[in-house]
């Protein structure tokens, strides 16, 4: 696939686009009516490489629009003024606890796995009736 750049995949398409029309005129004046041009192997490869860079197209659409909108939202946080330190301050400190709890949680599942392996209850026999 070459470049990923929007005006390189445009060249590719018009390209494809070319030849795609010249082989429906060659088909043309040979007298194939349409179920035969459908079916031409050709033909088929030009629309399928078509459909691709058209879907590759509306992915760097997409893409592009994602980075005009995050640009915009950095754009509004820089027009914001500064917090204040102590409201800074305060967020480090909530970051800090979250993983201390997540290590005693981790520590208890760890103990109830060990009780777990032990305490595993043995088949019953299947009653046949």
């Amino acid at each position: 696939m070459g470049s990923r750049k929007k005006e390189a995949q445009e060249r590719q398409k018009a390209y494809f686009g070319r030849g795609l029309e010249e082989r429906l005129s060659f088909l043309a004046k040979k007298g194939i009516e349409s179920p035969g041009i459908d079916k031409d192997t050709l033909v088929k490869k030009l629309r399928a490489n078509i459909r691709a860079i058209n879907n590759r197209l509306k992915a760097i659409a997409a893409n592009e629009k994602r980075t005009a909108e995050l640009a915009k939202i950095k754009a509004e946080k820089a027009a914001l003024p500064p917090l204040p330190k102590d409201q800074q301050e305060g967020k480090g400190k909530k970051s800090k606890e979250a993983p201390e709890e997540g290590k005693e949680k981790k520590k208890k599942k760890e103990k109830e796995k060990g009780q777990d392996q032990e305490k595993k209850p043995e088949k019953e026999p299947e009653k046949e009736g």
